[in-house]
């Protein structure tokens, strides 16, 4: 293996990289789970919360998990 070093600058540019990557991600999940009306799922304070295709955002497990 090579001998690389980072700076905390070449870390925190990578780290910046890495998030928007994944958020990139995150933003067309979400985006083709309302375009095909799957509900997308989020905990909020230990709490599973469903934001369905409509946006609406509920508590109750939508049907189509209960399958």
């Amino acid at each position: 293996m090579g001998n690389t070093e980072f700076n905390n600058i070449d870390i925190y540019k990578r780290a910046i990289l890495i998030e928007r990557i994944g958020n990139t991600g995150v933003q067309k999940a979400l985006e083709e789970n309302r375009r095909l009306g799957i509900p997308s799922v989020y905990t909020i304070n230990g709490r599973i919360i469903y934001e369905l295709a409509d946006g609406s955002i509920t508590e109750l497990e939508p049907k189509v998990f209960q399958e």
